[in-house]
């Protein structure tokens, strides 16, 4: 008498309670995207900032270099 522990065991469920469950899924499913979409959206926001913050400093640097090297033929 050998038993088989390999078969996959199959449960039949009520149609109208599958579809319940898989609605309730699906609503579970949206609100995981809506929060994950908005902590990317977030993310997305504090690294522009830092990036719009980099690239003033970069443009205020390089100003400030033409004006040294300007400087001296404006006022000679």
């Amino acid at each position: 008498m050998t038993e088989r522990n390999d078969r996959i065991p199959s449960v039949v469920t009520d149609p109208k309670d599958f579809a319940e469950v898989l609605e309730r899924l699906n609503k579970i499913d949206e609100k995981v995207e809506f929060v994950h979409s908005e902590i990317a959206q977030r993310i997305g926001k504090k690294v522009g900032r830092d990036i719009g913050i980099l690239y003033g400093a970069v443009v205020g640097i390089l100003i400030f270099l033409v004006y040294l090297s300007i400087k001296p033929w404006l006022f000679g």
